[in-house]
């Protein structure tokens, strides 16, 4: 695991903190697609800038990139050995959102772009819950392509809380044995 890509069914399913976890314990860095895409004050960056911010990125010799951005999707994944997938509940989704906000009320959380201040609005719940199922399955059809493409990936799909516990510890093991 070299280049990695951690991907999540939702806002909510944990990305940044896993994958600062896993950069942590293979001394990688991480980089949030947050804060690569949004500007101060929630502004977006171009599809051009966003796009070029991780061509610039994808050519290091090790990566980790967090976050969904479907219109980068094809640059990440092209260049990706490895990709986590993490698919927790709907329920928890929602929970882990909510929880967020209140925690980072009025601040900027370490994966977001300085100056996007934490906030919530129905319509972000909304599209968490009214798209959780397609996301799921648009995500398992582009991990078949994979397979039928012949491209050499590792997908590693975890679907709760002790699944991404036990991989983390397990690599933690394998670390610190080597």
């Amino acid at each position: 695991m070299k280049r990695i890509l951690v991907m999540g069914i939702s806002a909510g399913a944990g990305k940044s903190t896993f994958a600062r976890k896993l950069g942590d314990l293979l001394h990688i860095n991480v980089h949030h697609l947050d804060t690569l895409f949004w500007k101060p004050g929630w502004k977006e960056s171009s599809v051009e800038e966003f796009r070029s911010s991780l061509k610039e990125i994808v050519t290091s010799p090790t990566w980790i990139i967090e976050g969904n951005y479907s219109n980068t999707y094809d640059i990440r994944a092209t260049h990706a050995d490895t990709i986590i997938y993490l698919e927790v509940p709907r329920l928890v989704c929602l929970y882990r959102v909510l929880k967020r906000w209140l925690t980072h009320l009025g601040q900027t959380r370490p994966d977001m772009a300085e100056g996007c201040k934490e906030k919530m609005e129905l319509s972000f719940l909304k599209f968490i819950w009214t798209t959780y199922y397609p996301r799921k399955e648009k995500m398992y059809k582009r991990f078949e392509q994979f397979q039928e493409t012949g491209q050499n990936k590792t997908v590693i799909k975890l679907k709760n809380k002790a699944q991404i516990h036990d991989f983390l510890h397990d690599l933690q093991r394998k670390h610190t044995i080597l």
